[in-house]
């Protein structure tokens, strides 16, 4: 039925119909050679300019669709779309998150951080170990996370499939994340995941990973 709240609901979302925020391709920190040779300048300037822009690109139209459908009290197709916001948003979340995780010269974790990982994994080695195994077990595309849990405030290793965010998928608020998509790796690495995996610790920013690590803790 469509009732007053759901006519007040489609009058708002005809108002806002074209003056929607758009989401734009962020700029990498860096430039599309500077992560090699664990990264190859041809794999970042693909995965940037094609895949994360397509995600970008989807996003919107999804989101304008949503809206249109809302508007127009069409509540059976905005629930349709949700499909394509979770795997189009996650998709930029997460390049998002993986481009600003990554740096040439990302150092070692130290203060808090390293305590942390301590306490939680034993050690540096040890966290590296369990996330590297449980990201090149994910089957088919996704990705591996080290993230942290506000409730019980440790460490976490999780993994997640296709494009699905972190946060929303799991509570856990993403620190460091491994994109395990075949668009990632494949062209220098071809099909052995391992050696992917393993070679991008040398890159991994711990300035990065240790900044989200303390906006985490104050949640």
């Amino acid at each position: 039925m469509f009732t007053r709240s759901t006519a007040r609901l489609a009058s708002v979302a005809r108002d806002t119909v074209g003056k929607r925020f758009k989401h734009v391709l962020p700029d990498l920190p860096y430039d599309y050679n500077a992560l090699e040779p664990v990264i190859s300048a041809e794999i970042m300037q693909l995965h940037h300019q094609k895949h994360h822009a397509t995600y970008v690109t989807g996003l919107n139209v999804a989101e304008e669709k949503t809206q249109e459908a809302i508007a127009k009290g069409d509540i059976r197709a905005a629930i349709q779309l949700q499909g394509a916001l979770k795997f189009n948003g996650g998709g930029h979340i997460n390049h998002s998150i993986f481009w600003t995780n990554l740096s040439k010269d990302g150092g070692e974790p130290t203060g808090d951080l390293l305590e942390a990982i301590k306490r939680d994994f034993g050690s540096l080695e040890a966290l590296q170990k369990q996330l590297s195994a449980s990201t090149v077990a994910v089957q088919g595309s996704g990705w591996g996370w080290l993230g942290y849990d506000k409730s019980q405030k440790k460490l976490k290793v999780a993994t997640c499939p296709n494009q699905d965010p972190l946060e929303p998928t799991t509570g856990l608020v993403p620190l460091f994340g491994i994109d395990v998509w075949e668009h990632a790796y494949y062209l220098q690495y071809k099909n052995v995941r391992p050696d992917y995996v393993n070679a991008i610790w040398k890159i991994a920013n711990w300035k990065n990973i240790d900044e989200r690590f303390q906006a985490a803790r104050q949640q």
